[in-house]
């Protein structure tokens, strides 16, 4: 029973943290987001692209790198960054019809 209930105060701790972890990334999301839409705004007023291949071939391979070195699985970074990019994107197009 003691066993039981250390077990609970355990996942119940652990879920705290989950939590907290889940809170500060969409903190940061939206962080990164309002940084992007800066350089969409930016973007639209000179004329240049919404995408930069470039760019995102380089953060594409930091990103695994950095993956691999947090012992995250590289293609699930791989896989983030490609739907962050995509509604990054999205962003600037819509600066771009403004």
């Amino acid at each position: 029973m003691a066993d039981d209930l250390s077990a609970q105060e355990e996942l119940h701790a652990i879920r705290n943290s989950i939590d907290n972890i889940d809170a500060a990334m969409i903190y940061m999301l939206a962080e990164r987001f309002h940084c992007t839409k800066r350089i969409g705004a930016l973007k639209a007023r000179h004329n240049l692209p919404p995408a930069d291949p470039a760019r995102e071939e380089y953060q594409v391979q930091r990103l695994r790198k950095l993956a691999g070195t947090a012992h995250l699985d590289p293609e699930f970074a791989e896989k983030y960054l490609a739907f962050i990019i995509r509604e990054v994107i999205r962003h600037h197009e819509t600066f771009q019809r403004k």
